[in-house]
């Protein structure tokens, strides 16, 4: 990492757990690595677990929020207008809007954790008038085991922190596994609702 991304980190941390949520919601760097190094944070005394836990994932959400929004009211000509400048690509777009097609709402919930979609698919989520409460519902679940996992990680390697990416792998993995097959199970499940109803 840079003095750049260093710098921001100080100054975040200058800010407590405002920074924690701060960081997650402008997501200029990765939330693993803000997470990771608010992890750090606590294990130098600095906050809690509790309320950095509770910033994450209210910055978490927020910055899903916008994204839900941006889909909701500006659609899906403004963001092939302006998605770049939320590093969001047309490809990550095109494959969002079709796994929300294809599996619905509660694909909102397991692709928090696969790389590549799991922020834009807000998105068509906001396109879709998908209820909001719905949708804070499915991004917290999916926000809170990843806030807790990074902030974890962070706090174990103390000084280390910087790994905390490489470290968490072991633990990303099974998550991706285990959320895949609950998405496969969700997507039976309403398949067969919908033909008994038929």
């Amino acid at each position: 990492m840079g003095n750049f991304v260093y710098s921001i980190l100080d100054w975040l941390a200058g800010l407590g757990y405002f920074g924690v949520a701060l960081g997650l919601m402008i997501e200029i760097i990765p939330s693993e690595i803000v997470l990771g190094y608010g992890g750090y944070l606590i294990s130098l005394g600095k906050i809690n677990f509790i309320g950095a836990l509770i910033a994450g994932t209210i910055g978490g959400t927020i910055a899903q929020l916008f994204l839900y929004w941006i889909g909701a009211y500006g659609g899906r000509p403004f963001l092939e207008k302006y998605g770049r400048f939320l590093l969001i690509r047309k490809k990550h777009l095109d494959l969002s809007e079709k796994w929300f097609e294809k599996y619905g709402p509660g694909v909102i919930f397991s692709a928090r954790f696969i790389p590549v979609v799991r922020h834009a698919i807000s998105i068509p989520a906001g396109i879709a008038k998908m209820p909001v409460w719905h949708f804070i519902g499915y991004t917290v679940g999916a926000i809170v085991p990843w806030t807790i996992l990074f902030l974890y990680l962070g706090m174990s390697l103390g000084s280390d922190w910087k790994e905390v990416k490489e470290k968490a792998q072991p633990f990303v993995m099974p998550l991706i596994i285990i959320f895949v097959v609950v998405m496969i199970v969700y997507i039976f499940i309403k398949r067969r609702s919908k033909k008994e109803t038929v």
